[in-house]
């Protein structure tokens, strides 16, 4: 389900018209939107709060677009924006048939009703999203649904982090490694990062036994990966759980020839 759903939350970040929206609103920079349009189902609460909703972020990251994106443009406006342009960028991948197909609808209707069964404990933006308002129109929904699903498994994520000690940072090595990145540092999501930062990062996963001193993974760093990956899946699992199996192959027919088709246009 993972790989089915991901395409489509994927173009909020890969096409154009999500950025333009938000640019329109006056947000400056790819950041400034990103933040504010994202966090903004956990309202108008400080910084330190949205960095610790996104987890993987470094320390002051947050803090230098919330609050202040938010004098730019309402968070619900912003959010607004954000929905608008990713279904627009979904809509024009799919093509006029394909996205008007009973298949897109029917696909929508099925992740929505996943996601309001599925439980919200301790998933803090999976809770902000469920009291956000449900497209009436069917791509738009279905990025909705999707993009619910897509945070409902991220705090699923983070738990499973936690529970290995796994902070943000350390995070992003641990997946660089796993794609064939090395070194480690130079993975696009923290080679900004100042190298001491980096360095103690680093440090920190030797002194563990995760990595060696050549900044590979070790035997031990694998297994730890897999675990979190693995507590991952199951814990992203209880919202299909609502879905009968008939409904479930219904949903994974339905979602495949959209799936394939924004993975061929690679999601812009």
């Amino acid at each position: 389900m993972f790989e089915l759903l991901e395409p489509i939350c994927l173009v909020t970040y890969f096409a154009d018209e999500s950025n333009e929206e938000l640019a329109a609103l006056g947000h400056r920079t790819y950041w400034d939107g990103y933040f504010a349009s994202r966090a903004a189902p956990l309202g108008r609460v400080p910084a330190e709060v949205v960095h610790a909703a996104f987890y993987s972020f470094a320390e002051g990251e947050a803090a230098r677009h919330i609050p202040s994106a938010w004098e730019t443009a309402t968070p619900e406006a912003s959010f607004a924006a954000r929905e608008r342009g990713s279904a627009a960028s979904v809509r024009r991948i799919l093509g006029e048939e394909l996205a008007g197909s009973p298949g897109v609808a029917g696909a929508a209707d099925l992740v929505i009703e996943a996601a309001r069964r599925a439980p919200t404990d301790g998933r803090m933006m999976f809770a902000g999203l469920r009291t956000m308002p449900v497209p009436g129109d069917p791509v738009a929904r279905l990025w909705h649904a999707a993009n619910m699903l897509r945070e409902h498994r991220g705090d699923g994520h983070i738990a499973a982090l936690l529970s290995e000690r796994i902070g943000g940072t350390e995070a992003h090595v641990l997946s660089a490694l796993e794609y064939g990145i090395h070194p480690a540092e130079s993975f696009g999501r923290i080679h900004h990062l100042p190298t001491k930062r980096l360095a103690a990062v680093m440090a920190g996963l030797r002194e563990r036994g995760l990595v060696d001193a050549d900044g590979r993974f070790t035997d031990a760093g694998r297994a730890t990966k897999d675990r979190i990956e693995a507590l991952t899946d199951e814990l992203a699992a209880p919202p299909y759980d609502a879905l009968s199996p008939t409904e479930l192959d219904e949903l994974i027919t339905a979602l495949e020839p959209i799936s394939a088709t924004l993975v061929a246009a690679g999601s812009q």
